[in-house]
């Protein structure tokens, strides 16, 4: 009889990190299993020049220089520390002269080159492991590959299937023309189980109810286990003109839900719906704050901008000005409304400011609008809301198909990983609002162009 074969033991490999993954993830080091994780010495150098700062990537550069000395010693030049039960070793690669190779077809001016180098020459000494490059930068991993190196992203937190990601919403067919009519009578809400549906809705999902020419719009209530009509609301002078908007509006005037993100490409009225339901609700809260992430054109750092601070920060925050225009110019002149909505940034009622600006502020009683939130990163994003204190509302808006920061996209970008993460939470909604409002010209350049 024969013996059973043993299980084919799975081949431990060896990734070399580059900077980015780790301004990207401080806890990198621990997401690899029992593989071994070397860094190269021009990544500490390049760590060195982040470490000081207040922004998210100088508090990763400092989270991960300090796990490192926690765990140094001289055999991580040589053989490795382990950098935990279960894990692999840990590795510093010193900076060695250029591979032949390497030397003939990459400058030495660059620091991504030796980078490059160090893995090229482990792979060359480690023949029968697997040596894998992890870079978010693309043209690296590009490169890597065109010497025949393996090179990967950094997943770990990638969203698995966008195709699939949460609306926020649905449609229910052929529902009991009776429950349809109910539903337009007091108390406006029936029982969940009265509805038959093809699943169970999520907490807070919003249902298009409909039956022939006859529709009811509802959202699941998971406190009571009912569905609850959805009313059209006005905001601050702004009225919803789709179901979409309508549901987005509703969440944002529930004291109940704590948290509420929107996609939706450019004109669907995210940010404009947001604001206006802050200023709605301004006695509430002890102030509105309102941000985005200052993502400079072509990567440049915004010093290179003419001016003072305040004139480089300016072209960043002016579509933020101009969704207060809109909502002020919806009242008459002569309305106090109109007065009163000019006069919040002045009495700091209202804050628009970069996001950068409002971390380390007390984020209790506040409206919190995050705006551009597709250029964040997943950990940006958890720690805006693990900072939300006492009564506080945060709104994540963004377009996680138009992405502005080099080393994210739609997979692992902090919005798509936030709606991928709280689906399901009886303090969250999530609305994809998809049809414009802006002139037939916009919507159709933006789907085409």
């Amino acid at each position: 009889m024969n013996k059973a074969a043993a299980p084919k033991q799975k081949k431990k490999k060896i990734f070399i990190l580059d900077t980015n993954v780790i301004l990207h993830d401080s806890s990198c080091l621990y997401q690899f299993q029992e593989n071994d994780v070397v860094v190269p010495m021009p990544v500490l150098e390049e760590l060195d020049r982040f470490k000081k700062g207040s922004q998210t990537l100088n508090f990763h550069a400092r989270e991960f220089l300090r796990a490192l000395d926690s765990m140094s010693g001289e055999p991580i030049f040589a053989e490795g520390v382990r950098i935990g039960p279960d894990k692999g070793k840990l590795m510093i690669r010193l900076d060695q002269e250029f591979d032949p190779q390497i030397e003939i077809n990459f400058t030495s001016t660059n620091i991504d080159h030796h980078i490059l180098n160090v893995a090229f020459c482990l792979a060359k000494e480690q023949p029968k492991k697997e040596v894998v490059l992890v870079t978010k930068d693309v043209n690296l991993r590009m490169k890597a590959k065109a010497i025949g190196l393996m090179a990967e992203d950094y997943t770990t937190d990638h969203v698995k299937d966008i195709s699939n990601l949460y609306a926020g919403y649905r449609f229910e067919e052929n529902v009991s023309e009776k429950l349809i009519n109910e539903l337009y009578q007091k108390p406006y809400e029936i029982e969940i189980d009265r509805v038959k549906m093809k699943k169970k809705p999520l907490p807070n999902e919003y249902i298009i109810m409909r039956n022939g020419k006859k529709s009811v719009l509802t959202r699941y209530d998971p406190f009571t286990l009912k569905l609850r009509k959805v009313n059209k609301l006005l905001a601050a002078g702004i009225a919803p003109r789709n179901a979409e908007q309508t549901f987005a509006l509703d969440a944002l005037m529930n004291p109940k839900i704590e948290l509420v993100t929107m996609t939706g490409k450019a004109g669907t009225g995210k940010t404009l719906l947001a604001l206006a339901a802050g200023i709605a609700n301004k006695k509430n809260y002890r102030q509105i704050f309102m941000a985005r992430p200052v993502v400079p054109l072509s990567n440049k750092d915004i010093g290179f901008l003419p001016g003072d601070i305040q004139e480089k920060l300016d072209p960043y925050m002016q579509p933020l000005f101009d969704n207060l225009g809109v909502i002020r110019n919806s009242y008459f002149e002569s309305d106090m409304k109109h007065a009163k909505t000019k006069s919040l940034l002045e009495e700091e009622s209202l804050v628009i400011s970069p996001l950068a600006y409002i971390r380390g502020r007390s984020l209790v009683n506040i409206f919190f609008i995050v705006d551009e939130a597709q250029n964040l990163t997943p950990l940006e994003v958890k720690t805006i809301i693990t900072r939300a204190g006492e009564n506080t509302k945060l709104v994540f808006t963004g377009d996680i198909f138009q992405i502005d920061h080099p080393y994210l996209d739609t997979y692992s970008n902090g919005l798509s990983y936030l709606i991928d993460k709280m689906q399901g939470q009886k303090l969250y909604t999530h609305i994809n609002l998809e049809k414009g409002e802006r002139s037939e010209l916009a919507d159709l350049a933006s789907d085409l162009l």
